[in-house]
C-alpha cells in the first residue's frame, strides 16, 4: 500500500504549546508592534496632511503655485475650492486647490482699499 495512516499530533507537540496554548502571548507581541507602527507611520502622515491642508488653505493672491507641472501666479481666490491662476501673459485658468502640489513663493498680503 502506498497510503499510510495519518495520526493527529498530541497537544504537547503542537505549536500552541510553545505559547502556552492561549492567544494572550500573541497580544503581548502585537501591541508593541502596533505602537511602533503608529509612531513611525501613522502619526507623521497625519502631521504632513495637516501641514498640507494649512498651506492650501492659506493661498493668497500673488502666490506662485505649481499644479501638475504648470507654474502660475494666483490672481484671484474664487472660493474655498477654486483659484484663478495666470500661467502666461493674459492667460488665466481656474484651478481646484486640491490639484496644487506646491506653493513656491508667497505673495504680498492684499492691501485694503482706501474707500
Amino acid at each position: 500500500m502506498f497510503i499510510t495512516n495519518a495520526y493527529a499530533q498530541s497537544a504537547t507537540d503542537s505549536a500552541a504549546s510553545v505559547f502556552g496554548g492561549s492567544g494572550f502571548e500573541m497580544i503581548i507581541l502585537f501591541v508593541p508592534l502596533m505602537v511602533v507602527w503608529y509612531f513611525l507611520l501613522i502619526r507623521p502622515q497625519r502631521a504632513q496632511a495637516k501641514k498640507r491642508d494649512e498651506i492650501l488653505k492659506n493661498i493668497r493672491r500673488g502666490d506662485q503655485i505649481v499644479t501638475s507641472g504648470i507654474v502660475g501666479k494666483v490672481t484671484k481666490v474664487v472660493d474655498d475650492k477654486e483659484l484663478e491662476v495666470e500661467i502666461a501673459e493674459g492667460v488665466r485658468i481656474r484651478v481646484v486647490r486640491s490639484a496644487i502640489s506646491e506653493v513656491r513663493v508667497k505673495g504680498e498680503p492684499v492691501k485694503a482699499d482706501a474707500a
